[in-house]
């Protein structure tokens, strides 16, 4: 059972064909849009990146997407060739982060690519955070099945309130890879579902902006004040202390 209780009859409001047009919409519109706005700074980002650390831009990896279908997630390189082999769970002090990558990591400036991965069709701009199978396997049976049928975002729900995920790790007294598969995943999962249960038009664009107001501000708390998250964040331990 989820966090939520969520039940699997009362969560296919979000699938009517109006709000999955609009959706898809506005996802070619604002990430065509951010795309050439940012674009000096993603080259900026590439030619930096070609010149330090490992020579390399992009890290490709394959993810899990709508309907179960693996693509391959772009992001701007931050760690040394072959650290997704050794562990996915990263904190702010990971020796396996790059000078360069550090501040991309901690400016999201490294989960721009995605941008593309929007525009192909592979994400949207609002969904669940698209992770790799060995991680979204600690979700429940629940709750993966309701996220495989959308598509994963590049911010979402679950982005917001674990914005400083990698700071949780750090902080946490447990080992990291325990902490996140006894504490991180379980109540990611229910935020996820929470958003799947009440997903819309109006809550995409809620999100959106919630996002770039975290972006300027750097204040994630007032998720608290903008999203009905009480009730699911008091039923875990960390839930309890993010409400803090």
């Amino acid at each position: 059972m989820s966090l939520t209780g969520a039940r699997i009859d009362t969560l296919w409001k979000g699938t009517m064909p109006v709000y999955l047009i609009l959706k898809r919409t506005l996802d070619v519109f604002l990430s065509g849009v951010a795309f050439l706005v940012i674009s000096p700074i993603l080259i900026l980002a590439s030619v930096i990146l070609k010149f330090t650390g490992e020579g390399e831009v992009f890290f490709r990896q394959e993810r899990l997407g709508r309907n179960r279908e693996p693509f391959m997630l772009l992001k701007f390189v931050t760690m040394q060739r072959g650290s997704e082999k050794v562990s996915s769970v990263t904190s702010p002090d990971d020796p396996r982060v790059l000078p360069v990558g550090r501040v991309l990591r901690k400016t999201k400036i490294n989960e721009l690519p995605q941008l593309i991965n929007v525009i192909l069709g592979d994400m949207s701009i609002v969904g669940f955070r698209p992770l790799v199978k060995e991680s979204f396997d600690l979700y429940d049976d629940t709750t993966r099945k309701c996220l495989f049928q959308m598509k994963p975002g590049l911010t979402g729900i679950g982005s917001i309130v674990f914005r400083d995920e990698e700071e949780l790790i750090r902080q946490s007294p447990k080992e990291k890879m325990r902490f996140y598969e006894e504490d991180i995943a379980p109540l990611k999962g229910a935020l996820e579902l929470w958003y799947f249960n009440n997903r819309s038009f109006m809550l995409d664009l809620k999100i959106i902006f919630a996002t770039a107001l975290i972006l300027v501000a750097g204040d994630s708390k007032f998720y608290l004040r903008w999203f009905d998250l009480r009730a699911i964040m008091e039923k875990s331990t960390l839930g309890r202390e993010l409400l803090n």
